[in-house]
Order: C-alpha cells, then structure tokens, then sequence
C-alpha cells in the first residue's frame, strides 16, 4: 500500500484515489557505482528496491474514510504497459490485507496463468483491501 503520488515511476492508476495497491514479486537491492556527472568516488552505493505486480481500483470514486465498503480493486492485464513496476521500500506506507472477492470466481478457471513469476495462476478477478 503506498500513497499515490509516492510511487515515482508508476502511472497514477486512479487518480482519484489516495493509494495504490501491488503485489510484491520480489525484494532485491544492487551495488550500483555511478559514472556520470558530479561523480565523486568509484564507491557503490547500496540501492534496494521491490519488483511489485500493480493493482488499480474496480470503482473509479473514492468514497472516503467514512465509507462502510472495502476498497475493490483488480490486477491489471500482464500485457499492458505499467503491469509490473519497481518501489522504493521506503515508499511503502504499510502492508495491507488482500480478500479474494469469491463471488467474481477465480481469473484462470483451468488453473493455468501466464507467468510463473507473476504467479497469476491463481488470480482471482477482484480483491478487497482490507485496510
């Protein structure tokens, strides 16, 4: 769960809603020396980041704190562009509670998905965030 300006790189997904929601895929970090200008040492530096699996929301309004709904929200399609995205663990406001919205049924009924590291095989088509 992350505010919704904070994630850099990603599309906002719904402008009208205070968060964004992902699913982490992995937690990785590099030891990256930059060249470029300004440089001052041939020191690496220490960047960690999350490879994260976007959300965006089913309903378009946010209805506010005082709303008694759960937030619905859905896995954006694998092909289109800004499915997957990378997070700066510090952007991160807190985990938050994801419930299969068992009515809608699962994505891939013959239980095969796309992507392995997407670990779609077992998508549902809509989630509650129990935040």
């Amino acid at each position: 769960m992350l505010l919704a300006n904070s994630a850099g790189d990603s599309a906002d997904l719904n402008p009208s809603h205070p968060f964004n929601y992902a699913r982490v895929l992995g937690v990785y970090h590099v030891n990256a020396v930059y060249v470029g200008p300004g440089m001052v040492d041939y020191q690496p530096h220490r960047l960690e980041f999350l490879w994260v699996r976007w959300l965006q929301p089913v309903e378009t309004a946010w209805d506010g704190w005082h709303s008694p709904k759960l937030d619905c929200v859905r896995f954006l399609p694998m092909a289109e562009e800004g499915a997957f995205g990378f997070v700066d663990p510090s952007d991160v406001l807190r985990s938050c509670h994801v419930i299969p919205r068992f009515a809608k049924g699962l994505l891939h009924n013959d239980g095969k998905g796309l992507s392995a590291c997407a670990r779609d095989s077992t998508d549902w088509v809509e989630y509650y965030i129990g935040r």
